[in-house]
């Protein structure tokens, strides 16, 4: 299957990251969200995004408009009926995707793809909400979704191989490096990466070392490019607690369960960036 169109449930970070990576590699859009200011505040997002790229010479004026151009926002999910995939990008919440998906599943053509770009939820149990588990993947999206090359591919236990590469073929088209992952919570990044994060929580609550020396120590010992506490900031507190709590939902093992620390601060509304405070301050 060509896909031509794709529609984007959600103009949220993950969502007009998604649409930004898809216009400019040549590919229609419907972005869909509950309300206008919400749709225009990503588009806004996406025309910001450009303009950097524009200032660092890496796209012209005319790359911009016609990016722009390829964006259709709506606030009706009838506008979706043109795409040949769905993507599924809402908040990291069971309930609310069920509900997404299943509005989706009345709606569309019995041929057309449905991903969700969830970071922990199990495709298998998502795609058994819908009557077309064999067309339901997860595409995996990782922030800030332009920058970023990988695509996380999860198949369900009911995805077909002709959905998988299909979705694989676009990934690519979009200038991604997709990987095929299982289904597992957590797949394959997040399964690593959000225990690390949750243990740096546990090192600075036992008062170990410094938010500052606990990155610096990952940075230059880890060669990594940005230290666990900071990361966590940038991704959200309450994401990171969301996931780990999946995690001990779904393995049962103590190992995964939330710092302390962590939920304190999410109970504070210390959720990183986005609130101006979370490990550090913004």
């Amino acid at each position: 299957m060509a896909i031509q169109t794709v529609g984007i449930v959600g103009a949220g970070t993950m969502g007009n990251g998604i649409a930004q990576a898809c216009a400019v590699s040549g590919i229609n859009v419907v972005m869909v969200d509950i309300s206008e200011a919400a749709v225009q505040k990503g588009l806004a997002t996406v025309a910001g995004s450009l303009d950097r790229l524009i200032k660092k010479e890496k796209i012209t004026a005319a790359d911009k408009d016609a990016a722009l151009a390829r964006i259709k926002t709506s606030t009706s999910y009838d506008d979706l009926k043109s795409a040949q995939l769905v993507i599924e990008a809402a908040t990291e919440n069971y309930d609310l995707k069920v509900k997404i998906l299943k509005q989706l599943d009345e709606l569309l053509g019995a041929d057309v793809l449905v991903a969700t770009n969830t970071s922990s939820i199990s495709i298998t149990k998502l795609g058994a909400v819908t009557k077309r588990a064999d067309k339901f993947i997860g595409m995996h999206f990782f922030n800030p979704v332009p920058m970023m090359k990988l695509v996380e591919i999860i198949r369900g236990l009911q995805t077909s191989d002709a959905t998988h590469d299909a979705v694989k073929a676009l990934s690519e088209k979009l200038g991604k490096s997709p990987i095929t992952v299982k289904n597992a919570p957590g797949f394959v990044v997040n399964r690593v990466l959000v225990p690390m994060i949750n243990e740096a929580f546990q090192v600075l609550s036992e008062g170990t070392a410094t938010a500052e020396d606990i990155d610096e120590g990952m940075k230059l010992g880890c060669n990594h490019p940005i230290g666990p506490l900071a990361l966590a900031d940038m991704i959200g507190l309450d994401v990171c607690l969301a996931v780990m709590e999946v995690y001990l939902e779904e393995f049962g093992d103590s190992k995964y369960r939330p710092c302390y620390l962590l939920r304190e601060m999410v109970a504070a509304g210390r959720l990183g960036r986005k609130t101006g405070q979370g490990v550090y301050s913004y």
